[in-house]
């Protein structure tokens, strides 16, 4: 049993076999996804799709590229939408100061707003943070308490340090297979198995052998085989234990 914790089966490159895609990753052992919401359009495909398949669930947010178009009433209708039935969480948020395609300003103000609304609803919270870790963990240390995960995580071991003071868990996506991420690796030594979570972020981030490739949730198990090879415990230890931490963070049935 493997949970793909961070995927966008709803981005376009899934239009044309969406459902083989699921199938394939199920028949590979995928027994939930969690599909991530990064637009108020986005978002509300994600709900649709949960309502779709019963092994889907989302979460809604506006990710940092967006935030300059995050205003009263893109905040209101991200609050309906987060209160449909089967999301699990508020994000992507966060922000990335790599691509600055929003303003740091707007990026920081969006990013309170919707960790207020995680709050507010009681939901976990999807972290986006992309060279910009000291003040993605500012902003985040003046909410706590708050249940968060860091996706895709890029930090350093003074970053992981943090957000594991913080209560937070860490999630490592396919690029850990990448020959020059030994960083990365070092990453995931350092991180307990009590804290750690999988995902693709399909359709990004394809693993090594499969780069300029679509990516997809079946890949999970990749992505587990490498951090069983990096942790020296078994696969099935690494399979139960991130399914579990996924389980208890979302609030899966």
């Amino acid at each position: 049993m493997l949970i793909d914790t961070h995927c966008h089966l709803d981005f376009p490159p899934f239009e044309p076999d969406r459902d083989e895609v699921i199938q394939r990753a199920i028949q590979a052992g995928v027994t939930n996804f969690i599909n991530i919401g990064s637009t108020l359009e986005s978002s509300s495909n994600s709900c649709s799709l949960a309502q779709k398949y019963s092994q889907v669930y989302a979460t809604v947010g506006v990710h940092p590229h967006d935030a300059d178009s995050f205003d009263i009433q893109a905040e209101n209708q991200l609050k309906i939408l987060a209160q449909k039935n089967k999301v699990v969480a508020i994000g992507e948020t966060g922000l990335d100061y790599y691509r600055n395609l929003s303003s740091q300003q707007n990026q920081k103000q969006a990013f309170i707003k919707q960790i207020e609304l995680a709050k507010e609803l009681k939901l976990p919270l999807v972290i986006h943070s992309r060279q910009a870790e000291a003040q993605v963990m500012q902003i985040l240390k003046a909410a706590l308490p708050l249940p968060a995960v860091v996706h895709c995580f890029s930090g350093d071991a003074d970053f992981l340090q943090d957000c594991l003071e913080c209560g937070f868990f860490i999630s490592f996506t396919c690029n850990i297979t990448y020959k020059k991420a030994q960083g990365l690796r070092d990453m995931v030594a350092l991180t307990p198995l009590n804290r750690l979570m999988l995902e693709t972020d399909a359709p990004y981030l394809s693993p090594e052998g499969f780069r300029g490739k679509r990516n997809e949730p079946l890949q999970i198990k990749l992505l587990a085989e490498e951090v069983s090879r990096i942790k020296g415990v078994s696969f099935s230890q690494i399979a139960d234990r991130t399914t579990q931490n996924a389980k208890e963070f979302f609030n899966l049935e």
